[in-house]
């Protein structure tokens, strides 16, 4: 279950509006994201929000992968983004496509500031 998990709180983003507002555009730039960085996705779910008027609004959304998934919400009204990438490395080191990726929608998403986490998961306590 040993893998990395690179989380990050993105604001001011900068990109498209689109990119923020419509449930098809995200979606299929991250599932291309993976697909391009030689991850596999199994299938995705993203989920338009609309306001009360039926206008567009945040979308959230998780590509699930073979090696474990990738997870995005937006708040267009803040141009603020959350962002997971999990994989894990069981039978290859996913690593380097899990920051593929990642770097990928933050290009995309064009953030001003940031708040980053990298996690490794499923480590061993060491024993004192």
């Amino acid at each position: 279950m040993q893998g990395l998990h690179l989380i990050a709180d993105l604001y001011h983003c900068d990109c498209d509006p689109a990119v923020l507002l419509d449930r098809n555009v995200l979606e299929t730039r991250c599932v291309n994201f993976c697909k391009e960085a030689g991850l596999t996705p199994l299938g995705a779910y993203f989920y338009q929000f609309t306001h009360d008027d039926g206008e567009k609004a945040g979308v959230t959304g998780t590509v699930v992968l073979a090696e474990s998934h990738v997870a995005i919400h937006t708040w267009p009204e803040t141009n603020a983004v959350t962002l997971d990438v999990y994989v894990c490395n069981f039978s290859r080191d996913n690593s380097d496509r899990a920051r593929a990726v990642y770097q990928h929608l933050i290009d995309l998403l064009q953030p001003g500031e940031m708040i980053e986490k990298d996690v490794m998961r499923g480590e061993l306590p060491t024993s004192v």
